[in-house]
């Protein structure tokens, strides 16, 4: 671990800073994506004790027990009231209530992070484009200890021909998902199910996108509730069956199928510069819904692309959206839904923008990179707490204690909070 003093900006503390402190220093339990259910919306003022990332951009977060673990392409980091900078090659860790960087918990991956998922045992799943942690060959993906951050070499889930961009837990199962030919020896296109132990490839899981749109097939990202898998990316069929850039694989059957569940509302074209623009997606902790965010440039209100869509789970057949919220020709990456929220991220100007064509169409309300949305109605909430647009946020985690955001900017509910910041819950 290497470190160097540098000038610290000028950061304005909440006076609630030690309130919120002892509010999280309570063992937080396990915060999944979808799994974790808010009884109101987030505080738009960030806690004042999240570190910052000093450069590139986050891509992941995840929780393990009280420690949060930070995923991305970056190499420095640095405590919210400490002028030390420390080197990290792409993934971190802190305490949850202190903002503590985890001193003994500093791999060399040799490529971005981007995707985490927690893992048993004081340990956690990384995914991205790396081939090596700390020289031992991790292709692709790794488990770590965060005790000290050395790979678990008994677990061997090396992906082939792409990288990984999403991974999700279940119990002893670990789904795969990206632009991968293989894991291991056994063919697996972009989509796999993995013993979260030993990394070996499930039989009774071979789900197959195909007929992508654009060059590569890929998944961009999945979503676990109950028995439904949700997927979204780079394809228009799963196992050949028409699912134009999403679909749900039922595996709570002994061997994982398709879902009797489709829809072909981003069957249509966006912008030919996004072949396929389905991005994030994220279901309700009551697993009954499910939103999807997407990129694709200025469609128009008939298309989905710049958009939020909510899909019922259970719909059996073909089904629409129960509602859109556009923004009008800006990219959303990310999705986090708490049952009292739906909150969206990308380097969006507006929402409520069915109208706009990169511009604030009749009804549009302003809500710059980050924004909150009713998931009755799919109109905007008037939580805005703004944060510095970029290329976009790339993550989100809603924990019991708050919402943790990941992005590429270092202002964040207009305060200094590069690229990693937390709303508390009041």
């Amino acid at each position: 671990m290497l470190a160097r003093t540098v000038s610290v900006p000028a950061v304005t503390l909440a006076a609630t800073t030690l309130t919120v402190a002892a509010t999280l220093a309570a063992p937080p339990g396990v915060a999944a994506a979808g799994s974790v259910a808010h009884g109101q919306v987030v505080s738009a003022d960030p806690v004042d004790t999240t570190p910052h990332v000093l450069d590139g951009i986050v891509n992941a977060v995840t929780l393990v027990g009280g420690t949060v673990v930070v995923g991305g392409s970056f190499t420095e980091v640095r405590e919210a009231r400490d002028s030390t900078v420390l080197e990290r090659a792409n993934v971190f860790a802190y305490d949850l209530a202190t903002g503590r960087i985890v001193p003994g918990f500093d791999p060399y991956l040799n490529g971005a992070v981007t995707a985490l998922a927690a893992g048993a045992d004081g340990t956690v799943y990384a995914g991205g484009g790396f081939t090596a942690t700390d020289g031992v060959v991790t292709r692709k993906v790794v488990r770590l200890r965060l005790s000290d951050g050395s790979p678990v070499t008994d677990f061997r889930a090396h992906a082939f021909g792409g990288s990984v961009t999403s991974l999700v837990r279940s119990g002893s199962r670990l789904y795969v998902g990206g632009d991968f030919t293989h894991v291991g020896r056994t063919p697996r296109t972009a989509l796999a199910r993995v013993d979260a132990v030993t990394g070996a490839v499930d039989p009774e899981f071979a789900i197959t996108p195909g007929t992508p749109r654009g060059s590569r097939t890929k998944v961009y990202a999945m979503a676990l509730s109950g028995s439904r898998l949700a997927v979204d990316g780079s394809f228009t069929t799963l196992d050949g069956l028409s699912r134009p850039q999403l679909g749900l694989i039922d595996v709570g059957a002994t061997r994982a199928k398709v879902a009797d569940w489709r829809t072909d509302a981003y069957a249509p074209s966006c912008s030919a510069a996004f072949p396929s623009y389905v991005r994030g997606l994220d279901f309700a902790p009551d697993g009954r819904y499910f939103v999807v965010v997407t990129s694709g440039g200025p469609g128009g209100p008939r298309k989905l692309c710049d958009s939020a869509a909510r899909f019922e789970t259970h719909i059996r057949g073909e089904t629409r959206p129960t509602w859109v919220n556009h923004t009008g020709g800006d990219s959303l990456y990310a999705v986090a839904v708490t049952g009292s929220a739906v909150y969206v991220g990308g380097h969006q100007r507006w929402l409520d923008n069915p109208a706009g064509s990169d511009s604030a169409g009749p009804g549009a309300v302003e809500r710059p990179g980050i924004g909150a949305i009713n998931p009755a109605t799919g109109r905007a909430l008037s939580w805005n707490p703004t944060r510095d647009r970029g290329i976009g946020v790339k993550a989100f985690l809603a924990h019991p204690r708050g919402l943790l955001v990941g992005s590429d900017t270092i202002r964040l509910g207009r305060e200094y909070h590069a690229r990693i910041g937390m709303f508390p819950l009041p």
